[in-house]
């Protein structure tokens, strides 16, 4: 956490939670999302709009991890921005060599790969469950058919249960 987060909830430390003014993705992006935008439906089919100022995605980034219930959030000062997630609380980038790293930019190390009905890929990890972003998915197949890792499965609807992690914290806040 930035030290300048710290000082701010040290001065207020009473500030209420936001809920539903950020998602993120299954590809790793950072989207806001203003009233109308959440008053049109949820964030896997009304997103809002892409943010593209580097020094805000890194800053969010440096900033993001998840409360006791699961339910992932960025801390900005003193207020907890919780986010609206289209999948996973991580999305995973996999090098050819089998390195993994979040969109965060923190390396993981994997600790099992999953697999839904759907075909898609999850590295779990000491941080959290992570998607594979759709291009490195061939890179995973690779490790996989290398012994690299071993592939489990799992049913899509049971991943925030058995991962403990929350999709919509804005669903649950209410």
């Amino acid at each position: 956490m930035d030290e300048i987060v710290r000082q701010a909830l040290a001065k207020w430390p009473n500030v209420p939670d936001c809920y539903g003014w950020l998602g993120l993705d299954a590809r790793g992006q950072w989207f806001m999302r203003d009233d109308q935008v959440q008053a049109a439906g949820p964030f896997a089919q009304h997103k809002g709009s892409l943010l593209r100022h580097d020094k805000l995605i890194g800053f969010i980034q440096r900033n993001y991890e998840p409360d006791a219930r699961g339910c992932w959030y960025f801390q900005n000062g003193p207020q907890r921005v919780f986010v609206e997630l289209e999948d996973t609380p991580l999305i995973c980038r996999v090098s050819a060599a089998g390195e993994v790293s979040a969109h965060t930019g923190q390396t993981l190390a994997v600790q099992g790969v999953w697999t839904d009905e759907f075909g898609h890929v999850y590295i779990e990890s000491r941080i959290g469950l992570g998607l594979v972003h759709s291009q490195d998915v061939i890179h995973a197949a690779e490790q996989i058919e290398l012994g690299h890792w071993a592939l489990k499965t799992v049913q899509h609807q049971e991943l925030e249960q058995r991962f403990g992690f929350c999709r919509s914290p804005q669903a649950h806040s209410r």
